[in-house]
């Protein structure tokens, strides 16, 4: 199996092959801890570096351990790492880590982790799985921070409320009120609309890439439609 070229590990951990909007793997902390951005920040950075450690540590051993204890090995080698990230946010980020509650030890069995472990990591050199752990790590990051802002946003009618949290007293003035007296929509902050919104959300993406299919079509039809001829000598 070739190893792919880091354009197409960024395109696909970004959006060809997004892991909450194309897999649709580790949907419960998507929808659980995304009623603000700073929570969905939060566990993106946890979940990015869980990411990156894990797939290094699995490239490192691919040629080491065999088929019948991979998969516990691998287990062991993101309990570790996500043991490491609570260690860290417990420190620097205790508020933080107390409002991301059980969410921060289920990374161990989020299916995002595991599957780019075994599917990618497991097969590929170390740059490349580090490279894969980065974008899909942003990838997913990314929904759940777009996601968190459109729920805080509907929600509470501000941005960025209780940056402070994760980034420490020079982010208390972060907040961004975007509507003054607004009274909020619940259903946006509820679970209910978590489902709602990622639902558009990947609606949006799935509409985006018919349209460029579309494109790429009508272009393709073009150029294989339009041909010169070219007459040489005379014609009585």
């Amino acid at each position: 199996m070739s190893t792919p070229t880091y354009a197409q590990i960024a395109g696909n951990g970004l959006w060809k092959n997004n892991p909450a909007l194309v897999q649709l793997l580790g949907l419960c902390p998507l929808l659980a801890v995304t009623a603000s951005v700073v929570n969905a920040l939060g566990l993106a950075v946890a979940t990015l570096f869980v990411l990156v450690i894990s797939n290094l540590c699995v490239s490192l051993i691919r040629n080491v351990v065999t088929d019948s204890i991979r998969l516990p090995a691998f287990v062991l080698i993101i309990a570790a790492a996500v043991t490491g990230t609570e260690l860290l946010m417990q420190a620097y980020a205790y508020e933080l880590y107390q409002i991301l509650g059980i969410f921060l030890p289920l990374i161990t069995t989020n299916c995002v982790i595991l599957g780019r472990a075994d599917a990618f990591a497991a097969k590929n050199r170390v740059l490349p799985a580090v490279a894969d752990g980065v974008m899909m790590g942003l990838g997913f990051g990314l929904v759940l921070v777009v996601l968190g802002a459109i729920r805080e946003l509907l929600g509470t009618g501000a941005l960025f409320a209780n940056m402070d949290l994760l980034l420490g007293p020079a982010a208390q003035s972060w907040t961004l009120v975007i509507a003054q007296d607004y009274p909020g929509l619940l259903l946006a902050i509820l679970p209910p609309g978590a489902f709602i919104i990622t639902g558009l959300l990947i609606a949006g993406k799935n509409v985006i890439d018919a349209r460029v299919e579309r494109a790429n079509t009508r272009t393709v039809h073009i150029e294989t439609g339009s041909k010169r001829v070219r007459v040489t000598g005379e014609i009585a």
